[in-house]
Order: structure tokens, then sequence, then C-alpha cells
């Protein structure tokens, strides 16, 4: 994929931040982007940090999406708060300071077909206090395009990481990038460290380190077949999953009597298998990224049902490739490229999304 860099200056500076489905904090990816001769974009990832969310946090964001407007309208005013204490501690360690903040957000809703998607953290005010311009807000304008409002990562793959025929993110949900002729394609695959975070935290542990427990039990054939038969694997891209359908799906089932273990080793079997079938019949290679990627058993297992060569990167890029790709974004909008594609989305054109806060301004502007 190649852009326009006519207008891109020969160095920018980017924070861009990332807080992902499985609630295990925010990710912060310091990124120097700059033009490349080829019509493509360099970068230099100058820094990178992981902030742990308070437990309190936590839990609120869990609980958040069964909460009223005012209270949300609470959390938020919280979490933003927050953000603006983990990106000064970062900065103040880093003795920098960047030219744009490029931040996710935390995604509360997202039910793109009911036009609903919202990500917490006000840009306004992190921008204020910390004299920052903030690009925020990167999905809103995608879903009233008719868009799905994800994923905005394949962009970033398509610009950053050409040289894979796969990119694979393994966070709270799977997906999956690739190009075919000059076309971007990208979706979301199954449930992933969601559902098995779940399914862990019923035996006491935050996560099943390495797939270990997973690796020791049997699958539970009738509940992988029911998983694998929803509707949703039947669907064509573009296509894409919330929390809540995951809750809906995955977490209200009876399940009394069967072993944790055999709950995970079910869950990873799923997972695995609808990865392999988005690659199915590809002798090619996948870069594979997220926190997933260190699940030892999950990796054998997606291995099992792929030709593709399996391509797991240093550990900079498999915790912060999300992070960074949202510097990217806030990149591409600042200077008024688009950032996102239709071909991945369903909306009706390409566009540049993303809303712009200003230090000295009390409002945003998506016009610019």
């Amino acid at each position: 994929m190649r852009i326009s860099t006519d207008r891109l200056p020969d160095s920018f500076l980017v924070l861009g931040l990332m807080s992902g489905t499985s609630l295990d904090g925010l990710d912060l990816a310091l990124v120097r982007f700059s033009p490349a001769d080829s019509g493509g974009i360099r970068y230099e990832m100058v820094d990178k940090g992981h902030f742990e969310y308070p437990a309190s946090i936590s839990r609120q964001l869990d609980e958040a999406m069964t909460y009223d407007k005012a209270r949300l309208r609470t959390l938020e005013n919280a979490y933003s708060e927050i953000l603006v204490r983990a990106i000064r501690r970062f900065l103040i360690d880093e003795g920098e300071h960047p030219d744009i903040i490029a931040s996710h957000g935390h995604t509360v809703f997202h039910q793109p077909d009911e036009g609903i998607t919202l990500q917490i953290g006000d840009g306004n005010y992190i921008s204020r206090e910390l004299g920052i311009p903030v690009v925020y807000d990167f999905r809103t304008q995608d879903v009233l395009l008719g868009g799905q409002g994800a994923p905005l990562v394949p962009i970033g793959d398509a610009l950053l990481f050409s040289a894979y025929d796969y990119c694979l993110n393994l966070g709270g949900i799977s997906n999956i990038s690739y190009q075919i002729n000059d076309q971007r394609i990208a979706y979301d695959i199954s449930p992933c460290n969601l559902l098995l975070n779940h399914f862990a935290q019923k035996a006491g542990v935050p996560f099943d380190k390495g797939g270990e427990m997973a690796a020791s039990g049997q699958v539970i054939a009738p509940l992988l077949e029911r998983w694998n038969a929803l509707d949703f694997y039947r669907q064509a891209p573009p296509k894409s999953l919330g929390r809540e359908w995951v809750e809906q799906h995955f977490y209200d089932g009876d399940y009394k009597g069967y072993p944790i273990a055999d709950l995970l080793r079910t869950g990873v079997e799923h997972i695995s298998l609808q990865i392999g079938r988005a690659m199915e019949g590809s002798n090619t290679n996948v870069l594979i990224t997220g926190g997933g990627a260190y699940n030892d058993f999950l990796v054998e297992r997606i291995r099992k049902h792929t030709e593709a060569e399996v391509i797991l990167p240093a550990a900079e890029l498999i915790e912060y490739k999300e992070a960074l790709i949202f510097a990217l974004l806030g990149y591409l909008r600042w200077h008024r490229i688009d950032n996102v594609l239709a071909s991945v989305t369903g909306a009706k054109h390409n566009h540049c999304a993303g809303r712009i806060a200003r230090p000295d301004e009390s409002s945003t502007k998506n016009d610019e």
C-alpha cells in the first residue's frame, strides 16, 4: 500500500495509547514516524511502557456496559484522570514531549449493527491537562458511515508490516488482516483471551500461563460443536465482535461439572480452529502479536490447524503493536490522510477518522 507523503514532515513524534478488552491495563508506545522514499512510512519505536489499572477501575471497566449515563460519566472522568497520570509518569521518565497523543480509549459498547460504539477517555481533558493535542474517538465516524468501526489496525499492517502475508492479533478477541490484490481484508475471528481468561479466573488465577492448564485438559466435544455452530462464523467479512457478544454466547453457558482445564482446552481448540479456517489452504506466513502469543499451547494448536509459517516477533512488537498502530492512526489523522479502509470495515468509503482536541480549545473538530 502506498500513500502520498508530500505533506509529511521528516520527523514526527507520537504517543500511542491502547486499552484492550482483556482489561490488563494501558499500553503506551512512543513512536517517531517519517516518510519513506518508496511512498511508505518508516517508524522507530522510541520507547514503550505498560500501566496496570487499579483494581477498582478494572472492575468498573468490566461492568461499564451495565452503567447508566450518569454513572458512566463518573467512570469516564475517573478513567481520564488515570490516563493523564499514566501519560505524565511515562513522559517524565522518558524526558520526551510528543507532537501529539493518539488514544484508543477503552471500549464500553460496540454494537455497530445498531449504530453504537463508545470508547471512553476524554480527549479534551487529557489535552488540557498535558498541554498536548490529542487525537481520539477513532471508531464513531466509521459506524456513522455504515462501517463496523473495527478493526482499525489493518491499515498499519498494510503500511508497516506488508512483508507478512497475514497479520494475526491474539488479544481479547482474535483478528486477522491480509492483502488480496489491491484491497486489505480484515475482520474479527473469534473470542481469544477474553474467553480463556474468563475460565482461568474461575480457577483463581488471572490467566492460564503458557496454556499449561489447557494443555492438561480434554476437549468437550458437544461444547466445541456448539461454539463452532454460532452464526457469526458463517458471516462474510467485514465483521467485528464486541465484549457483549462474547458474554452472551460464551459466559452464560451451563458449565457445571466440567473441569476448568477441560473448558480451557475446549476454548483453545475453538479459537485455533477458527483461526485455521481463516487461513485455510494458506501455505504462506503469519505474524502473530498480542498477549495470546505467549500462550504456548494456543500457538501450538494454531500451528496444527494451518499450513502457514507462524512467526513470533520480538516481545516489543508482540506487546505493543496495537499501541504503535494507534500512534500511526493519529499521525495519519493529524496530517489529513485516510486512516480507515472501507474494504476492512464496510464503510461507504475510505476516510480520515478521529476527533482532535487541542490544549487551547474547549471543543473538538472532525473536519480539520
